[in-house]
């Protein structure tokens, strides 16, 4: 019987634009979508015995169903009339309902590892094309690295690496749910949209600064009027040198780009001393999909 061990990585919204709320009821988005040096840890063994069997370290976590991580497994082994079963053990260390794809990167993780373990022969393209059926996030945890996301997510344009830094990750004791941010965004209040081609820009000269002044998320006129705790989160990060701090994709997860090491951890300690997260991370981007 076969078995894989893979990462799967957190990502973090660079900018992140609405553009409109579609028929379908999705949102077009420009995002510029990047990997981080922070992930959660599956184990896939092919069993004997049919079925998908999922446990996992944290046990307010479902492990049935309604799972992504058991939805992406089913829907390939459905797919491809394998009669083995799964069983699945998932760490989890990225913080749940926190705008870092946590959920979709495990799913992104599991189809990359099954087509592995039962020799399938998915390019990275069919996998994403299958991804995107289960969620939007899933097409760009399977590529990783720095893209250009657009439509509702699926559209993937691969970018040149990000220049090199420290990103400082901050989750607030609350969790966000993306519905109910998407469901209070009223577009038509949005003055202000951050400057994508502008950031695309600044990443292709590699200067890590202009980057980090151009982050924007329109989502943050949602979940910080909900959830103040996350502006004073990013106060704090620019009070202690960040060059930008902004909140990663729906929320509440805030993070801070520094340009320096001991800058960088110097930050990492004070936010720690302050409590004003519950879990502070540093680390820093990761250039493609370990696992591709």
């Amino acid at each position: 019987m076969k078995q894989i061990r893979l990462k799967a990585m957190a990502k973090v919204n660079l900018g992140l634009d609405v553009l409109r709320r579609r028929d379908d009821g999705y949102h077009e988005v420009r995002m510029i979508m990047q990997t981080i040096n922070l992930y959660d840890k599956l184990f896939i063994s092919e069993s004997p015995e049919p079925g998908i069997r999922m446990t996992t370290n944290r046990s307010f976590l479902p492990t049935g169903p309604e799972n992504l991580v058991y939805k992406a497994a089913d829907m390939l082994l459905t797919e491809f009339g394998i009669s083995s079963g799964l069983d699945i053990h998932l760490e989890k260390f990225i913080p749940v309902a926190a705008g870092m794809a946590g959920g979709s990167t495990d799913a992104a993780s599991t189809m990359i590892g099954i087509n592995r373990i039962f020799n399938l022969g998915l390019s990275c393209q069919d996998l994403m094309d299958r991804g995107v059926k289960l969620g939007a996030d899933i097409p760009y945890c399977i590529l990783g690295g720095t893209a250009l996301s657009e439509g509702i997510g699926e559209i993937l344009t691969p970018l040149p690496d990000a220049p090199k830094g420290y990103i400082l990750i901050a989750k607030p004791p609350v969790s966000v749910s993306t519905r109910f941010v998407y469901s209070n965004l009223h577009l038509e209040e949005v003055t202000s949209h951050p400057d994508i081609d502008g950031q695309i820009d600044a990443i292709r000269r590699q200067d890590f600064t202009d980057m980090a002044d151009l982050c924007g998320n329109v989502l943050e006129t949602v979940t910080i009027s909900a959830y103040p705790e996350i502006q004073k989160i990013k106060d704090f990060m620019m009070k202690t040198g960040a060059s930008g701090s902004l909140m990663s994709g729906s929320g509440p997860t805030v993070f801070g780009l520094y340009t320096n090491h001991r800058l960088a951890e110097s930050a990492c300690e004070a936010l720690r001393a302050a409590q004003l997260a519950k879990m502070v991370y540093l680390t820093t981007f990761i250039g493609k999909n370990p696992n591709i």
